[in-house]
């Protein structure tokens, strides 16, 4: 790590907003970050973020590991930079249907919902900057939420950088152990250590993740979710739409969008050891990107679905800024 790398903290502002999602008695939680010097917004500069199905922004891009957040990388790169929690996640109201047994309610927060919110978050970004566009980024289910919205909304999008987006499989997906889905599903985040490792190659697995990292960001992960921490310690509630959406769509040869419809340059990101989106899932739907200006493929070597939070994640931190800045323009 370079000096460069190291973001002053002390020059990074943080601003926490709650915007009205469209639905009586939710709203959603959008954090932001920026230079403290930064005083004019603009497109290019930036960013709106979404997350994946299980962890919430916060939890993704904003636990300070090793002193920083990814939040606070892009913010010390010159970024304006926003996440959003989409409705029953993270800091974002969760239905009420979240605090009944899991087992009373059909699946909640599909991919519709996720886009919907996404949607709000983003329209919220533009109006209170001023812009008419912004930069995308988004991993996992949030790659669909992202990838979605851009083919839909491509006035309002600069550019679209993904970290490995769900596409088709005919195998089985991790994310989706089978079984009747139930609205929720409580996740023992305490306990994903050996499957996060053992994604991972059995020399890698004691340096993936530098030393205490795991543990910060757990805590900070599950203290998003108290209600849950009342009453089934160590557990953080997860949504189970997102997995009925796998059948429906992913497992079921059935897009949820179609990727060849999306016409801003498009950044995709993969890890060497990501089993949840192996390289061929991230292959085909790369070469789905035909109507992109451009599009970019970066592999993250000795890394894992979780490349943000690992010991080689300023690789993927470094391919997102330069993809962002540059002013590329194909022949």
């Amino acid at each position: 790590m370079t000096s460069s790398d190291r973001p002053d903290l002390g020059q990074i502002v943080f601003e926490e907003h709650r915007i009205a999602a469209g639905t009586p008695g939710i709203l959603l939680y959008l954090r932001n970050k920026h230079p403290r010097s930064m005083t004019q917004f603009s497109a290019e500069r930036t960013i709106v973020m979404v997350h994946g199905a299980t962890y919430s922004s916060g939890s993704l891009y904003d636990v300070r590991l090793g002193g920083f957040s990814f939040m606070d990388y892009l913010a010390a790169q010159g970024y304006d930079v926003f996440a959003v929690d989409v409705r029953g996640y993270g800091l974002s109201s969760r239905p009420r249907a979240m605090e009944e047994d899991e087992r009373l309610n059909p699946p909640l927060i599909g991919t519709d919902t996720g886009v919907s919110d996404f949607s709000t978050a983003v329209d919220f970004v533009l109006k209170h900057r001023g812009l008419d566009r912004a930069n995308l980024f988004a991993m996992s289910w949030g790659g669909t939420v992202a990838g979605a919205y851009a083919a839909a909304n491509p006035a309002k999008v600069r550019k679209l950088a993904l970290l490995a987006p769900q596409w088709l499989s005919d195998k089985p997906i991790p994310l989706d152990t089978g079984g009747e889905l139930a609205s929720y599903r409580l996740v023992p985040v305490l306990e994903t250590l050996p499957r996060w490792l053992g994604t991972a190659p059995e020399h890698a697995r004691e340096s993936i993740i530098p030393d205490g990292w795991f543990g910060q960001w757990a805590r900070a992960t599950l203290a998003e979710d108290p209600w849950a921490q009342e009453r089934t310690p160590d557990r953080l509630r997860a949504t189970n739409g997102p997995i009925e959406d796998i059948r429906k769509y992913w497992r079921a040869g059935k897009p949820y969008y179609q990727p060849s419809t999306i016409v801003v340059p498009v950044l995709l990101l993969h890890g060497e050891w990501d089993i949840d989106v192996p390289i061929e899932l991230a292959l085909a739907y790369f070469r789905e990107l035909q109507s992109a200006p451009y599009r970019r493929w970066t592999e993250i070597g000795e890394a894992t679905h979780m490349a943000l939070l690992e010991r080689n994640r300023l690789q993927a931190f470094r391919a997102i800024t330069d993809f962002l800045l540059e002013d590329y323009r194909p022949e």
